[in-house]
């Protein structure tokens, strides 16, 4: 047990998503199970059976990053409690633009760390994003790589310039990022769908954008559209909003 324990621990310090399903009723109580994302396991439960069910469950437990408990044999009143433990939310934002200054705010407040990238320095500044966690003057390919991108991964690109917003979305469609949106009109959105695509990426990928970002709030104003960007990624985060429009 103590080695389960230690792998549990290992996988937080390394702020990677993880569920420990735990026997709380029935002839297994106490047993308990690991589970990735990728359907590596570590533990057991018994019978083989009991296991299944509790993979099949915690499939989509992991993915919707909930915890739960759930009853897996009504006869033998088997109940187990899936518990998910989700990295730690991030907040990527490709562009130094007002809703940016906007939306750090809001999202420090909903306990994100909050990242700027953005190469013109004009806009870039310290002055402008000293709340953020982290300004990267640089452009985005640069500047990010695939392992910026895990479950606890949220990013919007802000720019209106695809020769920024288009290697971070790359990266991000390709990876587990838990919510991807883009700023910018249908006619726009076309054309960057259209970009990506010629970059490699899917039309089942494409789907998991969000655009035009953010829920309807009918504002228009940098702060408004902030909030408007920010509803919608605690939606996606709660399981409010399951898909991308």
């Amino acid at each position: 047990m103590s080695d389960l324990f230690e792998e549990l621990a290992g996988t937080l310090k390394k702020q990677q998503l993880i569920a420990l399903a735990t026997v709380i009723a029935g002839r297994e109580i106490g047993n308990k199970l690991l589970i990735w994302p990728d359907g590596r396991t570590s533990g057991s439960l018994n019978p083989a059976d009991l296991q299944n069910q509790v993979l099949r469950s915690a499939e989509g437990l992991i993915k919707e990053q909930k915890s739960k408990r759930i009853r897996i044999s009504p006869e033998e009143e088997t109940e187990v409690f899936i518990e998910v433990f989700p990295p730690s939310p991030k907040l990527i934002m490709v562009g130094a633009v007002h809703v940016s200054i906007h939306l750090i705010s809001f999202a420090k407040e909903m306990g994100f760390r909050t990242v700027v990238v953005d190469p013109r320095s004009a806009f870039a500044t310290p002055e402008r994003f000293a709340h953020a966690d982290r300004l990267m003057v640089e452009w985005p390919h640069q500047a990010l790589s695939a392992s910026d991108f895990d479950e606890g991964t949220y990013l919007v690109v802000l720019s209106h310039d695809e020769k920024l917003d288009n290697p971070a979305l790359k990266l991000a469609l390709e990876s587990p990022c838990r919510y991807i949106g883009a700023l910018g009109s249908r006619k726009t959105h076309g054309k960057r769908t259209a970009s990506l695509k010629e970059m490699g990426i899917t039309d089942e990928q494409l789907s998991r954008i969000y655009a035009p970002i953010g829920l309807d709030l009918g504002g228009r104003r940098p702060e408004e559209i902030a909030i408007a960007v920010m509803a919608q990624i605690v939606a996606v985060r709660n399981g409010a909003e399951k898909a991308a429009p």
